[in-house]
């Protein structure tokens, strides 16, 4: 894969504009990316000449930018793991993680996480990205990905999901009987004492929503689908937790692991409005077997 580039017609309404104005404003490419392509190793066209940001287009002037290579961190080591790729083009790779993978590496677990499963893969197919999550689930939290496949398409996702506009929606079992076929949790959530990982409902905590719709009940517990409003670390498994239906086999918030060994948590779909397609793209991973047993 060669360096980045990406192409763009003015139109009337940039007619007047400074190239500055147009990639900062119209196209949302950060003062920090700017200074890359500036300082290292890119460049930007006008109509096929090297030119400045102080230059003023004309509609209908071809303005194309080429993003420096990126340099990958040495901290993560490529290895070849299978991924289950779900959908992949020249700027996202969007994959369905499978319980008991770790997005990024820790302390804890330094290897076999999705990054560098991600980073071998890139040296199949010949591209020097590096990993761009834009969204991380945990280790043990099966199901959908978001992996930008260069800074710029990572920046524009991350501004939708601050915004919202990208959507999520998991698969939950919880323990026992939700009180609502259709229900909402509003609690906010924090740190709790003396723990580094767990959190906790705390009326000082960050502001939490949770939505709820139940897709099938049986006496020991309930199957529903889950949208979140925010994003709080661990907000779904505290939620339910915290109105005393946590998620089976999640032990860390009172979950019981007699049928199933880790949270009964996936995250089944997303949906975002592609910036460079421009068009929204809904994309959906399957149940995982472990979970397929609570579907009758």
């Amino acid at each position: 894969m060669n360096s980045l580039s990406i192409e763009w017609k003015v139109n009337s309404e940039d007619d007047g504009k400074l190239l500055r104005q147009f990639l900062r404003e119209d196209k949302l490419i950060s003062k920090r990316a700017l200074a890359d392509v500036k300082f290292s190793g890119g460049a930007i066209f006008v109509n096929g000449e090297e030119s400045t940001v102080r230059r003023t287009l004309v509609a209908g002037d071809v303005v194309l930018i080429t993003f420096p290579d990126e340099v990958r961190s040495t901290a993560i080591r490529p290895e070849e793991i299978p991924l289950e790729i779900i959908y992949e083009d020249d700027h996202f790779l969007i994959v369905n993680k499978p319980a008991g993978m770790a997005t990024i590496p820790s302390r804890e677990h330094p290897s076999g996480t999705l990054a560098n499963a991600v980073l071998a893969y890139y040296d199949v197919i010949e591209s020097r990205s590096t990993f761009h999550a834009v969204n991380r689930l945990d280790r043990d939290t099966s199901g959908i990905v978001v992996i930008a496949k260069h800074r710029y398409a990572h920046d524009l996702l991350s501004r939708q999901q601050k915004d919202g506009r990208l959507k999520r929606q998991y698969l939950i079992i919880a323990e026992g009987q939700l009180p609502e076929e259709c229900g909402t949790i509003r609690a906010p959530i924090g740190r709790k004492d003396g723990s580094i990982i767990e959190r906790e409902v705390r009326e000082d905590g960050q502001h939490a929503i949770t939505h709820y719709k139940v897709v099938r009940r049986t006496r020991a517990w309930t199957v529903a689908s889950v949208k979140l409003e925010t994003g709080r670390t661990h907000q779904i498994r505290v939620h339910f937790s915290s109105i005393g239906h946590p998620l089976a086999g999640d032990d860390l918030y009172g979950g019981r692991k007699n049928f199933i060994e880790r949270q009964a948590l996936h995250s089944i779909e997303t949906s975002f409005y592609h910036p460079f397609k421009e068009k929204t793209i809904t994309l959906k991973a399957p149940i995982p077997i472990d979970l397929e047993q609570f579907m009758g």
